[in-house]
């Protein structure tokens, strides 16, 4: 049949009708989906400025407040000068960041101007080197009982130790930052090292005491105190001995920097003035060699401070320790004394053990102010000696 010329316009009139229905089908998809995203951007951007207001404002508020738990805008509390003269003198929080290198750098400086400026009231510091708990505390207490002004007390543990005292204890807060270490070997100079430049911090202490868990005082605190303060010389044991434990330890390797008539052995349990004490942290050159030529049988905490004082301040030392031990058992370590032990006839023993050493160019018979080693069992004999009863007694553990 053929076609007319009226069918084929209805036929372009019927496309024509599809496309502009195909037009108006894609505009209002591309409508919706502007709404839809539009409304998307503009939750997100409502959220962006909502949280940059939120961290405005908390920052603000953050800004105003001061440092301290009861302190409010309000309510101002004394904020801590960082830069004063007093906390620069006297720091208070042991904790701190600096590795050993800073630290030692730290406690290395020394002023040449020989007035101070504050009124100084000298310190005995006391540094625990332990491998935790303190099984000797109630007895150390006792003993610093009434004498806050006049010592300072560091500890060094292994580094994930937390000793556990009471807020009230002159031992609470006195942690410093430790590392472990392990016997007979470099590190442990390097904990006594770190003892020594912590206490060195505070300008207040002059007289740095090394002292072990299982140490004890043998005279009361005015006494030591007294003695210490007034010493003209150091306390460290430092002698030549000629036998394999002693020369035999020496190596070659170490010269022509350390020759075998400086070589000399010690206790590691010394007390060292304030001069001394900034020397053996400065000292970079001589522990390295200690530390790469010292291995067992040598042992860097008997030989390394001995020599070290004796190749440079030997006129300050007077070669003796303050604290005493017995060695008459043989063998790598002392004898330790169990409760059993503990009577007052045993601890005047070792107050009047029949020996004079010298103290400032004299004789005399108080030769020792602390005893090792102790076991924790002789920790209620020795608090019994030191009970009201028995003052008259012992008056030195007062």
């Amino acid at each position: 049949m053929a076609r007319h010329r009226g069918d084929k316009e209805d036929g372009v009139d019927r496309h024509m009708s599809l496309l502009k229905l195909v037009q108006i089908l894609s505009f209002l998809v591309v409508f919706v989906a502007g709404i839809i995203m539009g409304l998307a951007t503009s939750s997100h951007i409502n959220q962006y400025f909502a949280s940059q207001a939120r961290l405005f404002f908390t920052n603000n508020i953050e800004a105003t407040k001061i440092p301290d738990n009861n302190c409010t805008v309000l309510r101002p509390c004394k904020t801590v000068d960082c830069w004063s003269i007093e906390t620069f003198l006297h720091p208070k929080n042991l904790t701190h960041s600096m590795a050993d290198e800073q630290l030692f750098w730290r406690a290395s400086l020394m002023p040449t101007k020989e007035e101070y400026p504050f009124d100084r009231l000298p310190k005995v510091a006391f540094m625990f080197l332990t491998r935790g708990p303190l099984p000797m505390l109630p007895l150390w207490e006792r003993f610093f009982r009434g004498h806050e002004k006049y010592f300072s007390i560091y500890i060094h543990t292994p580094s994930n130790y937390v000793l556990n005292v009471s807020l009230d204890s002159p031992f609470y807060g006195r942690q410093i930052p430790s590392q472990d270490v392990e016997w007979g070997s470099v590190s442990l100079v390097d904990a006594e090292k770190r003892l020594l430049a912590n206490a060195l911090l505070d300008f207040s202490n002059e007289r740095f005491v090394l002292l072990s868990e299982s140490c004890i005082p043998v005279y009361n605190f005015p006494t030591v105190y007294k003695y210490l303060i007034h010493s003209e010389h150091s306390f460290v044991d430092s002698y030549d001995e000629p036998t394999r434990y002693g020369r035999g330890r020496y190596n070659r390797k170490m010269l022509p920097d350390i020759k075998l008539f400086q070589w000399r052995k010690g206790s590691q349990w010394f007390e060292v003035q304030r001069a001394l004490a900034v020397h053996i942290v400065s000292d970079t050159k001589y522990y390295s060699i200690f530390k790469k030529y010292c291995k067992p049988a040598c042992y860097p905490d008997e030989h390394y401070i001995p020599t070290y004082l004796n190749m440079f301040q030997g006129p300050f030392n007077a070669n003796r320790t303050v604290t005493w031990v017995d060695w008459s058992l043989g063998g790598p370590h002392p004898a330790t004394y169990m409760g059993i032990n503990v009577t007052e006839s045993f601890i005047q023993s070792i107050r009047s053990n029949g020996t004079e050493c010298s103290y400032n160019s004299e004789m005399t018979s108080v030769c020792y102010l602390f005893a090792r080693k102790f076991h924790p069992s002789a920790l209620e004999p020795l608090l019994n000696l030191t009970s009201t009863a028995n003052l008259h007694m012992l008056a030195g553990f007062r």
